[in-house]
């Protein structure tokens, strides 16, 4: 397993972090504690999580994934984990979560600590603003619609909030997800201007099928040292091929209706059979070809994978000692602009 910084954090970060989204809906809690213990014998030391978790989101849910975490955490060194999670964004299907989440000073005193609570931990190595509290386009929307601007907290409330917590020692470094280059850097030039924690990382959507991130956020990225931890290197298990074979194959798009509607776009399937086509040629799986290609990224920290199974995890850490070969990525980069970002 090969370790980075994770920007200009004093993290040490493992090439892949463990994902958490399907534990406490799709996963139990045994089944969460079993693949910790593969993830930490195989060398990965960063774990991913989120106030909101499991996925679909739900009130009965809510926070069952941290829960599960908490006893096992418990039972390590916990120096030698890096825990994320995250404080959610206002959206209309998590209402349920303190009346209507925001990411204002309140909010992420409140989501702090219940995280805290369910995860048995004085403190967050890297804590996450999920989605911006602003209008952005989000989960499948393509474009910046300034007709649906309202109003929003402002980011230096939010980073003083943070600092707050960094103070209090409840969080180590801050970082952002899925966010936009422009809200990026105004949280770097607010953060510099007054003397509030920079954001060191950034968790964005990055697939095959959704290389969007290459166009302004990597150079972000690159230019002002924040790490880039990619989540859905399978895009929600359509890079594996499966949904070409099966189309009622088991998953969450097809145990969870509505769910993951950025990869229903017309070109997604055609994209999924090219690329799949030449792992075949490669002789690796679909989804072994997907992961190492996140991997190969010049941008890319840690990639955030996931598993149901054992099996699963297994293939997938496995497909990061994968060291894909310069004329596969030109294959790769052909069939991109055959099919360019089907699933932004």
């Amino acid at each position: 397993m090969k370790y980075k910084q994770l920007g200009t954090s004093a993290l040490q970060v493992s090439q892949v972090c463990l994902g958490t989204m399907t534990w406490g809906q799709q996963n139990s809690m045994a089944q969460a504690h079993e693949q910790l213990d593969y993830a930490m014998a195989q060398g990965i030391n960063f774990v991913d999580t989120a106030e909101m978790y499991p996925v679909p989101p739900r009130a009965e849910t809510q926070g069952r994934t941290e829960e599960y975490i908490g006893p096992w955490l418990q039972r390590q060194q916990r120096d030698q984990v890096i825990v994320a999670t995250k404080v959610a964004g206002p959206r209309a299907d998590i209402t349920y979560l303190r009346n209507g989440s925001r990411v204002n000073r309140e909010h992420i005193n409140q989501a702090i600590d219940a995280s805290l609570k369910r995860l048995q931990t004085d403190y967050v190595d890297l804590y996450q603003i999920h989605w911006p509290d602003r209008n952005v386009p989000l989960f499948g929307a393509w474009a910046f619609d300034a007709s649906k601007e309202r109003e929003s907290v402002a980011i230096r409330e939010q980073l003083e909030a943070m600092a707050e917590l960094v103070k209090a020692g409840k969080i180590r470094y801050l970082g952002l997800s899925n966010e936009t280059p422009w809200g990026t850097m105004e949280f770097l030039r607010l953060a510099r201007e007054h003397n509030l924690p920079r954001v060191v990382s950034m968790q964005n959507a990055y697939n095959l099928l959704n290389r969007s991130f290459e166009n302004g956020m990597s150079e972000v990225c690159f230019r002002e040292q924040i790490g880039a931890i990619p989540y859905s290197p399978l895009g929600f298990g359509h890079l594996s091929g499966k949904y070409v074979k099966d189309p009622a194959a088991q998953g969450r798009i097809t145990q969870y209706p509505g769910f993951g509607q950025r990869y229903t776009k017309a070109n997604v399937e055609p994209a999924v059979r090219a690329y799949a086509a030449l792992a075949e040629k490669l002789n690796l799986s679909a989804a072994a070809l997907a992961q190492a290609f996140v991997n190969s990224r010049f941008f890319v920290t840690s990639t955030i994978i996931g598993a149901t199974s054992m099996a699963q995890l297994k293939e997938n850490i496995a497909a990061f000692a994968i060291d894909l070969p310069a004329d596969a990525l030109q294959e790769i980069d052909a069939i991109h602009l055959r099919y360019t970002n089907p699933a932004p």
